[in-house]
């Protein structure tokens, strides 16, 4: 069972909006007891490298990002992912709720490799 989701943003990420939307969505999706919801910023490169950070914005379950490759390094940037639907700013409800169902397994397909845009 998921206990915690993060979401992580950089400052003024303009797809923060979005990903709170989907996960809302997703996990009105699932039964049972909807885990906790934090929302953190990350508010430079230096705190971006030490945390792990792939993107923005970053969606992590329990601690661990399903939506990132095993060879993206960590970026101060907008992150984009490939849904069903092309590229968005943020994974797709069905998206969020196959990682949340599957309890943190990776799905490197689903991020394109962090820091290729600039973070706004």
């Amino acid at each position: 069972m998921v206990e915690t989701i993060t979401i992580l943003h950089t400052p003024g990420c303009p797809n923060l909006l979005l990903v709170r939307a989907r996960l809302a969505d997703a996990l009105a999706r699932l039964p049972g007891t909807a885990p906790r919801v934090v929302v953190e910023e990350v508010s430079d490169p230096e705190q971006a490298g030490r945390r792990g950070f792939h993107g923005s914005p970053a969606l992590l379950v329990d601690g661990v990002d399903p939506f990132v490759g095993p060879t993206s390094p960590p970026a101060f940037a907008c992150r984009t992912y490939r849904t069903e639907s092309g590229v968005d700013g943020a994974p797709s409800v069905d998206q969020i709720v196959a990682a949340l169902a599957a309890g943190q397994e990776p799905r490197p397909s689903a991020a394109r490799p962090a820091g290729t845009e600039p973070a706004r």
